[in-house]
């Protein structure tokens, strides 16, 4: 899959702000089978750390540092 340099800054905050989201989706209370839920953040954070790599890879023609999407 090609993702163009441009949206590559989208794409780590969009997986980011995911992670953040299930985090706190797993605080609740209201939850019933947190299993799924802990799974869904394992493989965000895997790929997180994938698109983060890959991101290092594009950095210079994207334009922001990946410390600034962090």
């Amino acid at each position: 899959m090609n993702i163009p340099n441009t949206w590559a800054p989208l794409l780590v905050s969009a997986v980011r702000d995911a992670m953040l989201y299930q985090e706190k989706l797993l605080e609740s209370e209201t939850l019933r089978d947190r299993a799924d839920y802990e799974e869904h953040l394992v493989q965000l954070s895997q790929f997180l750390e994938y698109v983060k790599a890959e991101y290092k890879k594009v950095e210079d023609e994207a334009g922001i540092p990946l410390e600034k999407l962090l």
